[in-house]
């Protein structure tokens, strides 16, 4: 069964998924994440935004399961961002935990699309 981006970002978030009343909010930072993995090589090369349920993480990152990363990294951006946490030593730790999901996803989007900055002369 496919998953909502945004009823599965909003559970992790800790709000219902009836509750609507966050929902541009959190529509809003899941739209900013996805720009940001659209930007480096993740998802779809046009882009791609939700405007409500309907949106699955199918419909953006397709059934590599190694891109399962991917919900965890919008999670930990969105909740940075929407509901962050009291202390610097766990704001401190989701930031290390961000960089460390960029590399790994970086790192995936290399081994399957990595092209020579030095194209070979003909």
């Amino acid at each position: 069964m496919a998953q909502s981006i945004l009823n599965s970002t909003k559970k992790i978030l800790g709000l219902a998924e009836d509750d609507t009343s966050f929902d541009l909010d959190v529509l809003l930072h899941i739209n900013s994440v996805l720009a940001i993995l659209t930007q480096v090589g993740i998802g779809p090369e046009e882009g791609f935004t939700i405007e409500d349920s309907t949106p699955t993480w199918e419909a953006f990152v397709g059934t590599d399961k190694q891109l399962s990363l991917v919900k965890t990294y919008v999670y930990l951006k969105v909740r940075l961002v929407f509901d962050p946490p009291t202390t610097s030593f766990a704001i401190e730790s989701f930031n290390e935990q961000v960089k460390e999901l960029e590399w790994r996803l970086n790192v995936h989007r290399e081994g399957e699309s990595w092209t020579s900055p030095f194209p070979l002369e003909v």
